[in-house]
């Protein structure tokens, strides 16, 4: 019999999706589920978008250019002009989704074994992508106790060896909802300057920043035009995440050409996610003013709700709407898959996301869960109480 790669034996299961045969097989029991597990939100995707789609009268649905509709890039630039981030269309590439970016980015910058400094816990499918590009991820660990602030400029020197190429941040954060300062992002600037790396930006939460704290990206860095390469989507920004469509943006010609080949391969992004996204910009600052107040009430009753839980905490989030929590449990996959398959209060349980799958450093997160605020506040309420009386009875319970 043919024998499976070892690159596919080697790439990791989600610990986003992974539970969901637990949570159907709870669900055909009769068990209502909330889910925060995934950052699917509940929020309506801006009606002219979709208008733009429902309207779109394409009698043959063709390829699109390789970089995406001129006329979405330069739609694109104006919404970049409006958060201070200047760019051109020719340095705008279409991707389908961020995933796609990220995908361009790593084959396009780094070679098999050669390595890139994420600080974890980071979003669990850079995993996957660094094994799909036979890159080495080099953890570094930020802790829930300072709030998963980024650790300092040595510590991430110390991880520095010939083979490291880049350092990558999603910020905000997904999973732990943290918000790098500008005096942070400009740290981060100056070891990629220093040791002549690239410094990767996954920015796709940049609108969801609270208690008025300002985002600063990547790509308003003086001097390092060359080493920046940003990741964008209209996923969580319009909550469009089936259109699949994001976007690579870099100054530099040399990583843009190289990744306009890959981009080649594929042929061109999709056609109705460019009018979705093209349309979406025009979105009024009133949605996102909405959205926010909106992702607030929930981050707060999360939060909130399950540090007056005995033994659990959970840092206040600056950004995105995740958080990771710290629970009085031996074991977070044990757990997540418990509460799907053991539990359930008054015919409810919560389905969330074990953290280890967000570490690369093994025996990390096994005490940590992350939460995604994606429901409605009401449905928030029951699923950490479905949580307390969970960590009441769960035989792995630490204390």
């Amino acid at each position: 019999m043919p024998q499976i790669s070892k690159k596919g034996q080697t790439m990791p299961s989600s610990p986003i999706r992974k539970l969901v045969p637990f949570s159907d097989a709870a669900k055909s029991r009769g068990i209502h589920v909330y889910h925060l597990n995934i950052g699917q939100p509940d929020i309506e995707t801006p009606k002219g978008a979709r208008d733009a789609v429902k309207n779109a009268d394409i009698p043959v649905i063709a390829y699109t250019h390789s970089a995406g509709n001129l006329s979405y890039r330069k739609k694109l630039v104006e919404y970049y002009h409006s958060v201070g981030i200047d760019v051109t269309p020719d340095e705008i590439l279409i991707t389908t989704g961020g995933s796609e970016g990220l995908l361009f980015a790593f084959n396009s910058c780094m070679d098999p074994g050669d390595e890139i400094i994420i600080p974890e816990p980071f979003y669990a499918n850079y995993n996957g992508f660094a094994v799909t590009c036979g890159v080495v991820v080099k953890p570094i660990v930020s802790t829930i106790d300072n709030g998963f602030a980024l650790p300092s400029i040595e510590e991430f020197e110390k991880l520095i060896t010939p083979k490291t190429k880049a350092i990558m941040v999603c910020n905000p954060n997904n999973p732990t909802g943290y918000l790098y300062t500008e005096e942070e992002i400009r740290q981060l600037g100056e070891i990629a300057k220093k040791h002549d790396l690239f410094l990767f930006a996954d920015e796709v939460y940049r609108e969801f920043c609270y208690d008025g704290v300002k985002h600063f990206s990547v790509m308003q860095l003086e001097g390092l035009e060359q080493n920046v390469v940003l990741l964008d989507s209209v996923s969580k920004r319009y909550s469009a995440c089936g259109v699949r469509t994001g976007a690579l943006i870099t100054h530099n010609k040399d990583v843009y050409n190289t990744a306009m080949k890959f981009a080649q391969a594929r042929l061109s992004p999709p056609t109705y996610g460019q009018i979705l996204g093209e349309a979406a910009v025009d979105t009024p600052k009133e949605y996102f003013d909405a959205v926010i107040t909106d992702y607030v009430a929930r981050r707060n009753t999360v939060v909130n709700g399950v540090n007056a839980i005995p033994g659990c905490y959970v840092p206040m989030p600056k950004g995105a709407f995740y958080c990771v929590a710290r629970l009085p449990i031996d074991n977070s996959d044990r757990f997540c898959q418990w509460m799907l398959e053991e539990f359930n209060y008054n015919g409810e349980t919560t389905m969330m996301a074990p953290a280890t799958g967000f570490y690369s450093t093994k025996g990390k997160g096994t005490n940590e869960v992350r939460i995604s605020y994606c429901l409605k506040v009401e449905d928030l309420k029951k699923a950490v109480k479905c949580l307390e009386e969970a960590l009441k009875v769960y035989p792995g319970r630490t204390n």
